[in-house]
């Protein structure tokens, strides 16, 4: 099976420009794309999955990645899914984000002379011409054509601020320069691109005359629900192991919905395409056996192996009750957090992020599902002592969720 049909057994594909050209590039190795990230946070997250994973079987095919950072288009804030406008960021946070997001995403793909190569397109947006650019490229765009656009639409109602609206040529441009002086002739994105992704390619067509640019969106990672997948009680499942412990990463996937595990299976490992269809029509206990290699599987490729071993026998050792609690996700908590040598259990749930809020941890106790060293939590008052974390405390919420906290 030639790449392009598996990335369509896989569920992968949205939305492409022109399907047979798109086939020939990707299958045959001639496919110079790339892939913009807007460093909004110092860590990629579980939404960035599908376009890592995207990268990394394209490269595996012979085909030529290339990382967009976006220093300069995060200057102004994608519009795309929000009600609201983002916060912009200076240049230096912009900058220690761009790097943290090299060291993460060479864990998927290789960089190097003639391999990945990775790319900031503030070194262009930033020294443009706002007049030039209006002459240049604002006259390639009907405001008419940008308003129909979902990205916008959906902002209309609450207000959408001129910086934003100039997203979308932005981002065409980028498309435009990184064909001129890198060879790029293909883009993939995330389905809420597709607009800003046409803009791009008709740049191409209308300023050089080259009718060779083609892009192919992404499905969306999506449960059974309808509602984008990646997000926790506590906030989302990052990459950074400093922000999602590989143990909580392993956790997430080991608790995806019956509903949702096969797909996460077919549109994120890098399992055979038959040995998938062999889980088919897997049902109940095998389900579980589904969950434990989808999560081994994602943790390995974002973790590596070893993380992934010991996430996994830690996972098994305290679900079967044997208490090894040597890879659990740990807690220190300061003395100064302690009041009249204890901590109540709301604040320490919410400083081991076991809930968002004392409200949420209230309810998680008086619902009966918390339990500290294996006793249930009676009431919301009850108080974890100096000498306690001194010694260790193993905190549970619900079946399946452990956590410890320890005296720093």
């Amino acid at each position: 099976m030639k790449l392009y049909d598996e990335l369509v057994a896989r569920g992968l594909i949205a939305q492409v420009t022109d399907e047979d050209k798109v086939r020939e590039m990707i299958d045959n190795g001639k496919a110079v794309f790339y892939i913009g990230f807007d460093p909004t946070a110092d860590s990629l997250h579980v939404g960035h999955f599908m376009a890592l994973c995207l990268m990394k079987r394209l490269q595996m095919a012979g085909n030529r990645p290339i990382a967009l950072i976006g220093g300069g288009t995060g200057m102004i804030g994608d519009p795309s899914g929000r009600t609201d406008m983002r916060s912009m960021m200076t240049r230096e946070t912009i900058q220690h984000n761009c790097d943290c997001f090299k060291k993460q995403m060479s864990r998927f793909i290789e960089f190097g002379e003639g391999k990945a190569q990775m790319v900031n397109n503030a070194d262009w947006l930033l020294d443009l011409n706002y007049v030039e650019l209006l002459r240049e490229v604002g006259a390639c765009f009907s405001v008419n054509n940008m308003l129909r656009a979902e990205c916008y639409k959906q902002r209309m109602e609450k207000g959408l601020s001129f910086l934003e609206f100039n997203y979308m040529i932005m981002q065409s441009y980028d498309f435009y320069y990184l064909y001129q002086h890198y060879g790029c002739n293909m883009q993939f994105g995330g389905n809420d691109q597709w607009s800003n992704m046409l803009g791009g390619r008709e740049l191409i067509r209308r300023k050089l005359e080259k009718y060779d640019s083609e892009a192919m969106t992404i499905t969306l990672l999506l449960n059974s629900e309808g509602k984008k997948m990646g997000k926790t009680a506590s906030g989302a499942v990052w990459l950074d192991p400093n922000k999602t412990s590989p143990y909580d990463f392993y956790q997430y996937w080991r608790n995806v919905e019956d509903a949702d595990v096969l797909k996460c299976i077919r549109m994120l490992t890098f399992l055979p395409i038959e040995q998938i269809e062999a889980m088919s029509d897997w049902k109940d206990a095998q389900l579980n056996t589904a969950k434990e290699i989808l999560a081994y599987e994602l943790t390995k490729l974002v973790h590596g192996e070893e993380e992934a071993e010991k996430a996994k026998a830690a996972a098994k050792a305290l679900f079967n009750g044997g208490g090894d609690d040597a890879n659990m996700p740990t807690t220190e908590i300061a003395p100064e957090q302690l009041k009249d040598g204890s901590i109540g259990i709301l604040n320490l749930m919410v400083a081991c992020k076991l809930a968002a809020s004392n409200k949420e941890a209230r309810r998680l106790v008086e619902g009966g599902g918390v339990f500290v060293n294996d006793e249930k939590v009676p009431e919301a008052s009850y108080a974890v002592t100096e000498a306690m974390l001194k010694e260790g405390v193993k905190i549970r919420k619900g079946k399946k969720v452990f956590h410890k906290a320890i005296l720093a």
